[in-house]
């Protein structure tokens, strides 16, 4: 066997195989250890990285100029060793900026620079550059105009025009962007209804001529705005309207008010068209000197009315014969008591006042009551006043025979011969001026 052996190992053929299997293990190592080789991290090794949104600053001089043009962030491309390059992008203890040191006012194409990144690094930006312009830098002092939404005011209010504290701003910015401003507005963000005094702060715009904001500096940028808001008012006679008829043997002798005048609130168009408000009375009960308290009516449309209610001072006479006329009454047949007529008292509110017997030459205006309307106060019998209407009586100013000038005119009632009507304000003012020649 060792003598097979010996002569195996003697053949050619065996040393080629033996070295063809060596020949292969060695390839298979050397192979092994290329593909560890790769994946180690050598130092010197090369990446490539991002990083977006890096601020641009920027360097001139911000007290006389004002610099328009330069991009708020830019991008970085950075390679190199990632020894280096992670510490870059994870610290970003770098600097992009632009160097407008020496600049002069126009226009001027400038490169973006990046400083504090190792030298080991190449870095790329996007964009590499910016077209600046410089322009000279101006501040000027505006007032400012404070606004709100008046639709939002509750119904019956009004307003006094928005005050803003402070009134004026001070506002920086380039020249040519200040000689553009038409409007500094500090308008109140506000929900309705309005019904009471309101103060709140308010942002300033800076506005062009088209509405468009300009980039400006506002000092101070926020103010305080106030909207005095109050309810529509107007003050009017208390009109007194007697209900039913005084019992036999009772006379009315006068029935006195302890106010005269009521302050109403409402609608604008209503207030115009409310000349009185009124008080009823009932008479039919009263059988001596009585002081009523009674509530002040309001027509539809009126909020309310102070006071909300008078006292009504009634003075009568009590007939000496009553009881005896009374009990001679009860005696009467039964249709003469229904035939007697009793009195009522009934207001027309909102009546134009027509203006009669001006001369051709001149032009009238009313200028109290200034809505040219007032209202009458009509007595009479019940049957005869129920049946009446507005449409019943004309008002007017007899202007006949008067000049140019202010006059204090009567106020005339025209209506039925068998009511007493009389107009709530006894007198007119008018204003008289002569026609301009054609």
């Amino acid at each position: 066997m060792d003598k097979f052996i010996d002569k195996l190992v003697d053949t050619r053929w065996f040393m080629k195989i033996v070295a063809l299997i060596l020949a292969l293990f060695l390839f298979d190592s050397v192979y092994d250890a290329d593909k560890e080789l790769k994946n180690v991290n050598v130092p010197g090794q090369k990446d490539s990285e991002i990083i977006a949104d890096v601020p641009v600053k920027s360097y001139y001089d911000t007290e006389n100029l004002v610099v328009t043009g330069i991009p708020d962030t830019v991008d970085l491309t950075v390679t190199g060793p990632k020894s280096h390059l992670q510490p870059a992008k994870t610290q970003r203890n770098f600097e992009v900026y632009v160097d407008l040191s020496d600049a002069e006012v126009g226009n001027q194409r400038v490169e973006i620079k990046i400083r504090d990144i190792s030298d080991k690094l190449n870095v790329s930006i996007d964009p590499q550059y910016a077209d600046v312009t410089i322009h000279e830098k101006v501040t000027q002092e505006f007032r400012v105009d404070a606004e709100f939404n008046k639709n939002l005011l509750g119904e019956g209010y009004t307003s006094e025009a928005a005050v803003a504290e402070p009134n004026t701003v001070k506002i920086t910015g380039a020249k040519e962007v200040i000689d553009r401003i038409s409007f500094v507005k500090a308008t109140l963000d506000l929900k309705g209804p309005i019904t009471e005094t309101i103060t709140e702060e308010a942002t300033v715009r800076v506005l062009d001529r088209e509405m468009n904001k300009l980039d400006v500096i506002v000092e101070p940028q926020v103010i305080r705005v106030t909207v005095p808001v109050q309810q529509l008012s107007k003050t009017v006679p208390i009109t007194i309207v007697r209900q039913g008829s005084p019992q036999d043997g009772v006379t009315i002798n006068s029935i006195e008010l302890d106010v005269k005048e009521a302050v109403i609130t409402g609608r604008e168009d209503v207030l115009n068209e409310t000349e009185s408000v009124r008080v009823e009375v009932d008479v039919s009960r009263i059988q001596e000197d009585t002081v009523l308290t009674v509530p002040v009516i309001i027509p539809d449309g009126i909020s309310g009315a102070d006071p909300k209610t008078v006292k009504a001072n009634i003075d009568v006479s009590i007939a000496e014969d009553a009881e005896e006329e009374e009990t001679a009454e009860e005696q009467e047949p039964a249709e003469q008591t229904q035939g007697q007529a009793t009195e009522e008292t009934k207001t027309f509110s909102n009546l134009p006042i027509n203006l009669a017997g001006l001369s051709e030459e001149f032009d009238a205006v009313l200028k109290n009551p200034a809505s040219g309307r007032t209202s009458i106060t009509v007595s009479g019998k019940s049957s005869v006043v129920q049946e009446l209407s507005a449409e019943d009586f004309s008002v007017y100013l007899d202007l006949a025979d008067l000049g140019e000038g202010d006059h204090e005119v009567n106020i005339n009632v025209d209506g039925p011969a068998e009511v007493d009507s009389k107009p709530a304000a006894g007198k007119a003012l008018i204003s008289i001026t002569k026609k301009e020649e054609a």
